[in-house]
């Protein structure tokens, strides 16, 4: 899958667009990841939100949120070595 946007726009729950910088893109087994910060919500801009890139029922390519904790603790494992290999 080809993944290049520096900045995404997302709706949130209550219909309002925010956007968000893509800090890194993460290929983990068969799933791809991406790690984004809100741009203008100062109180999250210390803390990096995970989303999974998936195909929609519409078949067109979406985020969702990774409830699972173990592949939640993967994906920030996998970041964690991608912050040290790439002195972040």
């Amino acid at each position: 899958m080809e993944f290049s946007p520096e900045i995404i726009t997302l709706t949130d729950e209550d219909g309002k667009n925010v956007d968000f910088e893509v800090i890194t893109k993460l290929d983990i087994e068969e799933n791809e990841y991406v790690i984004v910060l809100p741009i203008e919500d100062e109180a999250l801009e210390e803390e990096g939100i995970i989303l999974k890139i998936t195909k929609l029922e519409n078949g067109e390519e979406g985020f969702i949120t990774v409830e699972d904790d173990d592949e939640y603790q993967t994906v920030v494992d996998a970041y964690e070595l991608w912050n040290e290999e790439n002195d972040i």
